[in-house]
């Protein structure tokens, strides 16, 4: 296993850009509970709190398109040194109106801004990796490691956030959220030989199609994953706040990360030659199947052994759908590709907490683990329907897998 993390991350300035991303995009998994944590702290009010939450969550979901194709256009590097630095002032200017209790919409708006800001740095990452790994079981490792440093940033960015506003000021997750990702969006902006290449401007040559016969479904399987995502933290803190055990929470949703990130080694660490879709489709049914089992789970310890067990299939299915999108779009539009997706699931995220919060209050928190385990049905029905053939011809391009010198 090792041997073939080391392989790939042996390459020039492939460990350092990796783990620069991790940094860079901490805020990713900081900045929505900062929000909430500063907010209803100061105003006392949770539904306000998640309002201004969900203005950032949605303004990120509509930008990073624009983000990603703005950093194909014009190269990584000017992308890194506008976007992170525009985040950081969004996000100053945030916790500035939430201090001085400025009347609504204004911390609306700069939430708006900061999360508009927000760096796409997996998207980003992703894309470099592909310019640098031509071959195929290689760059199925280096999104299998991306997955597990995902992971990695969704178990210790809302620890480090949920500490550092309770422990040292309401602000400081939100502050350090900024911080981050302004040092570390400047931080891999430097490193330049990693960078993909930007093709010359030619306004007499259209772009080439974006392959929205498969990126289309797969953002939508996106939604469903975030969706699962979004309802699957929402329904955990409302059981185990249910069961007397509200500490439990954190517990649970880490041992459902951690599954995750050992199966996104597993993955990476084996010569899998099966296709994409193929895994796809696989993944999406287990992690179904798997998810199930907890409207009708009655105790903490069983719903922690169900998610761990559901675990298991998050990863595989996450590198499949990045190693499906990677050989449908085009690799002038990779990163606008990606982050296409990455705002699918932005989107599930948001709709999914909205709808588990809702059937939470109406019908407790069991029967509300049917919303993820329905978006997880989402992900699989959208794999199956997806067409192999498409699928082939698009990957058959040959304008889609030549280096842009």
């Amino acid at each position: 296993m090792f041997d073939t993390y080391r392989r790939v991350l042996s390459l020039p300035g492939a460990l350092l850009f990796s783990m620069t991303g991790l940094v860079a995009r901490l805020p990713i998994s900081m900045i929505s509970l900062g929000i909430v944590l500063l907010v209803s702290e100061r105003t006392g009010s949770y539904a306000y709190a998640g309002g201004i939450s969900a203005v950032c969550i949605i303004a990120t979901a509509l930008a990073s398109p624009l983000q990603g194709r703005i950093a194909d256009a014009r190269g990584q590097r000017l992308t890194l040194l506008v976007v992170p630095s525009m985040f950081a002032a969004g996000t100053a200017l945030l916790i500035l109106a939430i201090e001085r209790d400025l009347p609504t919409p204004v911390p609306h708006l700069f939430a708006a801004w900061a999360g508009a800001a927000l760096p796409q740095i997996g998207s980003l990452v992703r894309a470099r990796w592909t310019y640098l790994v031509d071959e195929r079981r290689r760059l199925n490792t280096a999104f299998a490691f991306e997955a597990v440093v995902d992971e990695v940033v969704f178990i210790t960015g809302p620890v480090l956030v949920t500490l550092l506003a309770t422990l040292v000021d309401p602000a400081a997750g939100l502050v350090v959220a900024g911080a981050t990702g302004l040092v570390g969006g400047l931080a891999l902006a430097s490193q330049r030989r990693t960078a993909p290449p930007v093709r010359s401007a030619d306004r007499t040559t259209p772009r080439l199609p974006m392959g929205w016969a498969i990126l289309g479904p797969l953002c939508v399987a996106g939604a469903g994953s975030g969706a699962m995502f979004g309802a699957g933290e929402v329904v955990t803190v409302a059981f185990a706040t249910e069961q007397g055990q509200r500490t439990a929470s954190g517990a649970l949703l880490a041992v459902w990360a951690f599954a995750s990130l050992v199966s996104g080694l597993v993955v990476g660490a084996i010569d899998i030659r099966s296709e994409p879709l193929r895994r796809f489709r696989v993944a999406s049914l287990l992690l179904t199947a798997a998810m199930a089992p907890l409207v009708i789970v009655q105790s903490v310890v069983l719903v922690g052994v169900t998610l761990f067990v559901a675990g298991f299939a998050i990863s595989p299915m996450l590198v499949a759908q990045m190693s499906l999108l990677e050989q449908v779009v085009p690799r002038e539009r990779l990163t606008e590709g990606l982050s296409w997706f990455s705002m699918g699931m932005a989107a599930g995220v948001a709709i999914g907490g909205a709808a588990s919060g809702w059937v939470v209050d109406h019908h407790g928190a069991s029967p509300a683990y049917l919303v993820p385990t329905v978006a997880a049905a989402l992900a699989a029905a959208v794999a199956w329907v997806v067409p192999k053939r498409t699928v082939d011809r698009l990957r058959a391009a040959p304008v889609r897998r030549v280096h842009l010198d």
